[in-house]
């Protein structure tokens, strides 16, 4: 026993170094000057210690606006699905729908299906409807890939409380409208918290929809920004670390804030199916 728990021990950490490292050494190159990141051998602290790369992330590569556009985009995007998604998950939770292992079936191949095979009818779509580089020209596709998830997840969450409380409400006098906003979205946080840390995840971090939606300046989102800041000959990586620093921010606070919530909402909401 003792040596289980010590080889699962050293197995964790070995981990926690592979994840840990590469965010290490982001971390050290941003703070490195450009003569100072391609030295060998490598330096394991920057010195001279400089924010030269962050001022000039925001300065003059736009960051700060693709930073905005990602904010709007995501945030956007998770409240749309939570909106939806809730409303649906209890739908199928609760109400006698027709068809319904068909709808739950179809949703889960929606949100399995490869996002690069609707890409070029998604961009005609868009281009006819005159949606092409605007924030609804992500925010939509965003909302419609990450729904079938959301309902998943939120509808196992809303079989896992009791019917008793929606009973005595609907005696207490309750509408069902005010018993769902008053009594299940409530006792339904942990899985709200869920689905909306990965939507926001999946949004702020998605690519290849936003590079081919959005192709101007003005709202491109983190990912395509990033990656366009390099030049013919050249890759500043202090400054691309940097973003890259800054990006991975509002979802390190996501998971270390809901954390908990996330655990609470995956395993209780997979007691029933």
């Amino acid at each position: 026993m003792k040596r289980d728990t010590a080889l699962v021990r050293v197995g964790a950490l070995l981990l926690a170094l592979f994840v840990a490292a590469p965010l290490y050494w982001m971390l050290v190159t941003s703070f490195k000057t450009p003569s100072a990141v391609g030295q060998t051998p490598p330096a394991w602290f920057p010195h001279p210690f400089t924010w030269m790369n962050y001022r000039t992330s925001f300065t003059y590569l736009d960051f700060q606006r693709y930073f905005m556009n990602s904010v709007i985009i995501a945030v956007s995007s998770t409240l749309a699905v939570l909106v939806l998604g809730s409303g649906a998950g209890y739908a199928l939770a609760r109400f006698p729908v027709r068809g319904r292992m068909g709808i739950m079936t179809a949703l889960l191949v929606v949100s399995v299906f490869p996002e690069i095979a609707v890409i070029s009818p998604l961009y005609l779509l868009m281009r006819l409807v005159g949606w092409l580089n605007s924030y609804q020209g992500l925010i939509i596709p965003y909302t419609a890939f990450n729904l079938p998830f959301a309902i998943w997840i939120l509808r196992n969450y809303f079989l896992s409380i009791p019917r008793e409380m929606e009973e005595v409400a609907e005696i207490d006098g309750a509408n069902p409208l005010r018993t769902f906003l008053s009594i299940i979205i409530p006792q339904a946080t942990p899985g709200l918290f869920t689905a909306a840390v990965f939507t926001f995840t999946a949004t702020w971090t998605e690519f290849l929809m936003a590079l081919t939606i959005n192709s101007i300046t003005p709202y491109r989102t983190i990912p395509v920004g990033i990656a366009l800041f390099g030049a013919q000959y050249t890759v500043p990586y202090g400054n691309l670390f940097a973003a890259s620093m800054v990006s991975i921010v509002p979802i390190a606070v996501l998971v270390l804030i809901f954390r908990n919530a996330v655990v609470s909402g995956l395993t209780q909401g997979a007691v029933k199916g």
